[in-house]
């Protein structure tokens, strides 16, 4: 999700609610402990350097099981993090602890945020000899020849 799509979405909810990949909710007592910019400038290995910015934002779960983030609060947290950002409507990650610390991307479900699970992939697919995959036609019939 985009950033200005989450500042919208900010906009339309009474409360703020995370669910996690495996469908339980962030705990609501959550806090938002930083709102960065990450920056990964790398090569991969096909030998093109690449570079991938993202908003980050870290969720961090205490004991102050009263607190409440409300959608306002975390729009003025993206608002004083916003000089980061510059004018780049960037991708939103969510950073959020587990067995170690997790990083998510995020959706939007109408009125919860969805955090999703992230793959590693290789860019460069087509010079580390891997191949790629072809499309089944699901619309040919046996023996017409066009499978």
């Amino acid at each position: 999700m985009k950033l200005s799509e989450f500042k919208q979405h900010l906009k339309s909810i009474s409360q703020l609610n995370f669910i996690q990949p495996n469908g339980n909710f962030v705990p609501r007592h959550f806090h938002i402990t930083e709102a960065g910019l990450n920056t990964k400038h790398f090569i991969d290995c096909g030998g093109t350097i690449r570079m991938e910015k993202n908003v980050s934002l870290q969720l961090w779960v205490a004991d102050d099981f009263e607190h409440r983030l409300e959608p306002q609060k975390l729009q003025n947290i993206i608002i004083s993090a916003q000089p980061l950002f510059g004018n780049e409507d960037l991708n939103v990650e969510i950073e959020y602890q587990a067995e170690t610390i997790n990083r998510f991307g995020l959706d939007f479900n109408g009125d919860n945020f969805l955090l999703t699970a992230k793959q590693t992939d290789c860019l460069a697919k087509d010079h580390c000899g891997i191949p790629t995959t072809k499309i089944k036609n699901t619309s040919c019939k046996p023996g017409s020849g066009c499978c």
